[in-house]
């Protein structure tokens, strides 16, 4: 079988808006039962089938950078998160559907990953204006997913839902709401499925960034196809950790450097 290539996709967003328990769901299709704070990045990944059912259908890793989600301004703070943005093929936008603030964040995220948040201080957003022309020209593929959305009351959601809409236009991308615990949210077949696998697309359309350097990276996939299993364990194979220690894939064993 040849080699596979492989896509970085990073999962940015507030502390506690449910990026872990997300990215598990993405992966291993069950439900996250005891997330915990992620420190520094933890890694996870999916197989992904590009354009499936077309001759243009191609199969490749979907590895998902699960960045912990200080919301800090400060050099020092925005240097040590630095390290995961480069080479860089996607960007899942993650909010917590009944936090505005984690909403509003969303724009100092996304700038300080695309690295044009030049403001010192960080503050992106003032009495909700926003300047939509900062991602005019912005090439990486963005979706934008909120969370929570069994928490948002029948008589607020269409309120909330409206709000958000606009929020997914500002970043030019689709948007998916759902909530975590519930895997029907992102059934085959399901809009949201489509928009996800649509979102997938878009990062290996502009080119993969290729094979990953020999090590090993600890990982124990939880999966029921047999190809899937072959596929996980060629990627755990030729993955390794690019020096950086604060990679490490959460409820396993301290990972080999």
């Amino acid at each position: 079988m040849a080699a596979l290539d492989r896509v970085k996709v990073l999962v940015l967003g507030d502390s506690g808006v449910g990026k872990s328990s997300l990215v598990h769901l993405l992966c291993h299709n069950q439900v996250l039962g005891n997330p915990s704070w992620t420190v520094g990045c933890s890694v996870d990944v999916r197989i992904h089938d590009y354009k499936e059912g077309t001759p243009e259908e191609k199969t490749y890793y979907i590895e998902l950078w699960d960045v912990g989600g200080s919301v800090g301004s400060a050099t020092s703070v925005k240097s040590t998160r630095a390290v995961f943005y480069n080479s860089l093929n996607g960007i899942i936008l993650v909010h917590d559907l009944t936090n505005k603030k984690s909403s509003q964040n969303l724009y100092r995220w996304s700038l300080e990953a695309l690295n044009r948040d030049v403001a010192p201080t960080g503050v992106l957003v003032t009495n909700g204006d926003y300047d939509r022309e900062q991602f005019a020209d912005n090439q990486i593929p963005l979706l934008v997913i909120g969370t929570k959305l069994d928490q948002i009351p029948e008589t607020k959601r269409n309120e909330v839902l409206t709000r958000t809409a606009f929020l997914a236009e500002d970043f030019n991308a689709e948007e998916i709401n759902l909530d975590c615990t519930n895997p029907r949210y992102l059934a085959a077949g399901s809009s949201n499925a489509v928009k996800l696998s649509r979102f997938f697309d878009k990062t290996g359309g502009g080119g993969c960034i290729g094979a990953l350097q020999h090590g090993q990276f600890v990982y124990h996939p939880q999966r029921t196809s047999d190809r899937e299993e072959v596929l996980l364990k060629r990627w755990q194979s030729d993955s390794w950790l690019l020096g950086k220690k604060e990679i490490w894939r959460r409820n396993t064993e301290e990972p080999s450097l």
